[in-house]
């Protein structure tokens, strides 16, 4: 029997939303011939058939599965078209109960219903921003990514976090898709823009940066802007491995939306990362530097940590903060067995709801 101690896993890019999509999502009818279409037929609709109780199922197992795995924190990124105001709310009462630290935000876009959505949802970052109180609970501003948004709305997440004193968490050139769309509206690229939109304030955090280049990179470390790599994910939807991140050493792993199993993330990274020119010195700073995020984000003291407790690869104990949120392999902040119950109820209905959309 071996037993170990160590520091809880953060994962610096996710999906609460997609929390049930691991208990029998049905495939596309259609099957998707790239990374939009990708978007179209399988994430978007699932977004769009989230109501408050599919969404909150869908925290409480996320949550609660994610703390069972030894992951203490989730930076998380939001959107539920069909449900938008107090949103946020089901995901940090969830948090809160559970013992989970998250920093949430709603992604503003234009995907569905034009300007007028893309209000709500900023409407939404700033209304959970400013009446937000839950210890360990954050919140920032959001776009789902620059070619789901016009100028304009960048312009609006900018100005709304220097009045807020937020950062912005968006997708970046997660795909080419994101490229050209840039480039066609007479920008050098979605980096560029949203830089030239006045939208990344130091300490933003760009979710994947696939198609970034050397120079773009370390032009996000020169303005103190955070990199969140996504491995598991990126190879699912087959948009790439991302080199050049190795050029800056504020490099988070992340799972977007995948279990916060963050150990699986790791692995995923570790199997590509040296057939792709990765030293291992880079590969040990990104699996390590979510911490230094996490602590930059909600400004917590160097020598904060939540610990962890291991025995032959299972988590024992773990504490968020000062609070214990598993003891003996259990969770004890929550009845995991309702929680699940829950969601599979929550689940089926909302299946149900996603073959219903066009």
């Amino acid at each position: 029997m071996t037993r170990s101690s160590g520091i809880a896993r953060v994962n610096c890019h996710t999906h609460i939303y997609s929390g049930l999509a691991p208990l029998g999502m049905p495939p596309p009818s259609v099957k998707p011939q790239n990374f939009v279409e990708i978007l179209e037929r399988v994430w978007w609709r699932l977004d769009r058939a989230l109501d408050e109780a599919s969404l909150r199922a869908s925290a409480r197992y996320y949550v609660a599965e994610a703390l069972l795995a030894g992951t203490s924190t989730l930076v998380d990124h939001h959107e539920s078209p069909n449900c938008i105001e107090g949103s946020l709310d089901i995901l940090a009462d969830a948090c809160d109960e559970l013992g989970m630290r998250a920093l949430l935000c709603y992604g503003a876009t234009e995907r569905n219903g034009g300007r007028d959505e893309a209000r709500r949802g900023l409407a939404e970052c700033r209304r959970f921003f400013e009446t937000n109180r839950r210890p360990g609970i954050a919140g920032s501003v959001a776009l789902h990514a620059s070619f789901t948004v016009s100028d304009e709305t960048i312009r609006e997440a900018g100005e709304l976090c220097r009045e807020l004193g937020a950062i912005v968490h968006v997708h970046l050139a997660e795909d080419r898709a994101d490229v050209d769309d840039a480039i066609t509206r007479g920008y050098a690229g979605p980096l560029e823009r949203l830089f030239e939109l006045g939208a990344l304030p130091r300490g933003s955090i760009l979710a994947h940066g696939v198609r970034l280049n050397e120079y773009q990179v370390k032009e996000t470390a020169e303005a103190g802007l955070w990199l969140v790599q996504n491995p598991r994910s990126n190879k699912g939807n087959g948009v790439g491995y991302p080199r050049a991140l190795a050029h800056s050493d504020r490099v988070a792993l992340g799972t977007d939306g995948y279990p916060a199993k963050m150990h699986e993330e790791i692995e995923a990274l570790l199997d590509e990362a040296p057939f792709q020119g990765d030293r291992p010195a880079t590969v040990a700073r990104r699996i390590e530097a979510g911490h230094d995020l996490v602590k930059e984000v909600f400004r917590l003291p160097a020598e904060a940590q939540d610990a962890t407790a291991w025995e032959d690869g299972a988590l024992v104990s773990m504490r968020v903060g000062d609070r214990e949120v598993v003891r003996d392999g259990r969770l004890v902040t929550g009845d995991i067995d309702s929680i699940r119950a829950e969601a599979a109820e929550q689940a089926a209905k909302l299946w149900e709801r996603m073959e219903q959309l066009n």
